[in-house]
């Protein structure tokens, strides 16, 4: 399959997104994961704590107007009696709809029997405040409400403890992975791009380096490029050129040679013509020297 050049740069740049699109999903889903951890401790065992430290403060309001009504032999508070046990009575309604512990839930339905098992009680010491009896049976209510109190908030607590290192574990966990992955995807895409800027350097450089070649009138260079991209096509075109020079720059020596032959032969005939008028006109010469001669021997003799 052809690719271009582009398209080599763009699926690589695709390849490199991708990478970092995995990178930050997986840090993502380590997020969610431990931020729903953190959410349900929260959420659930934390609330549970609330309600069981609310639950007391309204026990101990109840336990104080009894006590303070024995005391000061006053009438009850009936008012603030029935909004302490309306709150009581919602509040652990709330606490049976948040159960996340085992056994959480048979402890707040004894919670709940108490409660109303108290407020009965109470309405028996409103009609009794003085009754010793009555009394009695409220503080050993109050005690055991109380202790059922403290044991669903040690509970939570402790859940909540036990929740709290299960996530610090998990987002040691979840930071190992995140260190490896990322590294790993580091280097992936170290080993791509340091691949990839190889793959035209090499490429670019074998170029250049034949242009260089050609100016230097070395016609002889030529470039192969593997693939079916653009560089292929260019070694092909380079090659060519090459060619092209190389059979010019031939023709043009032989050419020169020849007119240097042509050149030389009619130089040498024009020599032989110059030698051959050179020896004419020294025969001319001598043989006007002879005439002179035969002159002056004559004019000698006739004196």
């Amino acid at each position: 399959m052809k690719l271009s050049i582009r398209t080599k740069f763009t699926l690589g740049m695709v390849f490199i997104f991708l990478i970092i699109l995995g990178l930050l999903g997986f840090s993502a889903y380590s997020l969610t994961k431990l931020s729903k951890k953190t959410n349900a401790i929260l959420r659930e065992n934390h609330v549970s704590v609330v309600y069981a430290r609310d639950m007391t403060e309204n026990l101990m309001n109840l336990n104080q107007e009894m006590s303070n009504c024995y005391v000061t032999n006053r009438a009850p508070d009936t008012v603030l009696i029935e909004n302490e046990f309306n709150k009581l009575n919602k509040t652990i309604l709330l606490e049976l709809n948040n159960i996340t512990e085992v056994g959480e839930d048979k402890l707040a339905a004894s919670i709940q029997k108490e409660i109303n098992e108290h407020h009965e009680i109470f309405k028996q010491f409103f009609r009794s405040p003085k009754q010793v009896d009555i009394v009695l049976v409220l503080q050993k209510k109050f005690g055991i409400l109380y202790q059922q109190l403290a044991i669903l908030s040690q509970m939570n607590e402790k859940a909540i403890e036990v929740k709290t290192e299960d996530a610090k574990v998990s987002s040691k966990i979840a930071l190992t992975q995140l260190s490896v992955i990322g590294s790993l995807c580091f280097l992936i895409a170290l080993s791509f791009i340091y691949s990839f800027a190889s793959y035209f350097n090499e490429r670019f450089f074998q170029l250049y380096n034949g242009i260089k070649e050609i100016v230097s009138s070395n016609y002889g260079q030529r470039l192969y490029f593997d693939g079916a991209d653009e560089f292929n096509e260019i070694s092909l075109a380079f090659n060519q050129m090459a060619e092209a020079l190389s059979a010019r720059h031939q023709e043009k020596t032989t050419t020169f040679f020849e007119d240097a032959e042509i050149e030389d032969s009619q130089s040498g005939i024009e020599e032989l013509k110059d030698i051959d008028e050179l020896r004419n006109v020294l025969s001319r010469i001598k043989s006007i020297e002879k005439q002179a001669a035969e002159v002056i021997s004559r004019i000698e003799n006739k004196e």
